[in-house]
């Protein structure tokens, strides 16, 4: 069984990446307009060379830079995670091509990436996706094709990329078309990785991974306003097209690589729900020794000292299980979906409570627009849910577990 434990390097590089996050990158993040891509801050992580190791370490290190990055700038810790999250099955199922031509852009931070898995009908349910992909026979265009011969003629700014101009006839094509919603990035990505159905009614069998870059006739999109401060929209789907050169692994294959990015970056979810965690509850530690209350420091109140103490408690038991996931993922373990089910769903819990505990704690002043709890207690709400929601990750940890059993493991 994994276990995990910091080495000196390891502590002084936390440390050091904290650093950078308050000098550095706060700086840009609050300059940043909410709901929109901070370029100036993701060019910013591809200087520092922290883009780069996105595809140069493994899940430890992921979540390390995600817990101390999360601890001093929480935008920058999701811009850095979205870039890896969107580019990861180029990194890890892409072709050459593929991966020469987008992973040097991410790397220096010059190209957003976008993961677009959820639906506005198939969020946590994976498998249910209805985007669906048609294939185009060789030398039709079909009802799709027309209408974007017609935006063609009709002066639209947008042009297929060079990858679909210079596709030779004979190879398979296809066209997209539905909705993707609920995704980070989006709009204003410059690719999406985009899961779509290819064999109706199989199930997870039948859905194929593609990266579309934003460029493509017929793909369009529209910001939500939501909670959280970077930009997540919905896109539309009016018969995109798509080739062979453009699919990432194997046709109907999808699904593998949709799983296999989310078996990597849901225990990194847990570093920034604990990186959360630890603010507040360093922030909650310098209040109660400080602040006066019935005759003493609010810390002299068991109550309250208790509370602390249970904060710390259970951050330290989530950071534990998040970095025994990572390390079962970069050793391999054959039970690496049920342990990155269980560092997500402890660790992000975990950071709700803490934070909420730790506003309780501050009172009224914690609510005050700019305090950090404020900030945090908007940041900690959404991991509970993307990624597979909590009552999923509990599905698949039961499902993990009857599997074992009848496998007699």
């Amino acid at each position: 069984m994994p276990a995990f434990s910091l080495d000196p390097p390891q502590t002084a590089w936390c440390a050091e990446l904290r650093t950078l996050a308050a000098e550095r990158l706060r700086p840009l993040a609050e300059k940043g307009e909410p709901g929109h891509v901070n370029r100036p801050l993701v060019a910013e992580l591809g200087q520092l060379g922290l883009l780069k190791r996105l595809f140069t370490s493994g899940a430890v290190d992921l979540c390390l830079m995600r817990e101390s990055l999360a601890y001093a700038c929480t935008e920058a810790e999701t811009a850095l995670a979205l870039q890896g999250l969107g580019a990861h099955p180029v990194h890890a199922y892409g072709t050459e091509a593929q991966r020469d031509r987008w992973l040097p852009q991410v790397v220096e931070g010059s190209a957003v990436a976008a993961f677009a898995l959820s639906e506005p009908g198939a969020g946590s349910d994976a498998a249910a996706l209805g985007l669906r992909a048609e294939p185009e026979e060789q030398g039709e265009r079909g009802e799709g094709g027309r209408r974007e011969a017609a935006r063609e003629g009709a002066g639209s700014a947008r042009t297929p990329d060079a990858s679909l101009a210079a596709h030779s006839d004979g190879r398979t094509r296809w066209r997209l078309t539905g909705e993707k919603c609920w995704i980070s990035n989006a709009p204003e990505a410059d690719f999406y990785t985009v899961f779509a159905r290819t064999t109706p009614g199989a199930g997870a069998r039948g859905v194929t991974a593609f990266l579309v870059p934003a460029d493509r006739p017929g793909l369009t999109g529209t910001g939500l306003d939501m909670l959280s401060p970077h930009p997540i929209g919905a896109l539309t789907f009016d018969a995109v097209p798509v080739t062979a050169d453009d699919v990432l692994g194997e046709p109907d294959r999808g699904f593998r690589v949709a799983m296999g990015t989310l078996n990597l970056f849901r225990p990194s979810v847990g570093a920034f729900a604990i990186g959360m965690a630890q603010a507040a509850l360093d922030a909650t530690l310098v209040h109660t020794a400080r602040r006066d209350a019935f005759g003493g420091k609010l810390k002299d109140l068991q109550t309250v000292a208790h509370q602390v103490a249970e904060m710390a408690l259970r951050t330290e038991a989530a950071r534990l299980m998040v970095y025994a996931a990572a390390t079962a993922y970069d050793e391999d373990a054959p039970d690496v979906p049920k342990r990155a089910a269980m560092a997500k769903l402890l660790a992000t819990e975990t950071a709700q409570y803490v934070v909420d505990t730790a506003v309780q704690l501050h009172g009224a002043r914690a609510l005050r627009r700019g305090h950090l709890l404020e900030h945090l207690y908007r940041e900690v709400r959404a991991p509970r849910v993307y990624e597979g929601a909590s009552e999923v990750q509990r599905g698949i940890i039961a499902k993990e577990l009857y599997a074992n059993m009848e496998a007699g493991q």
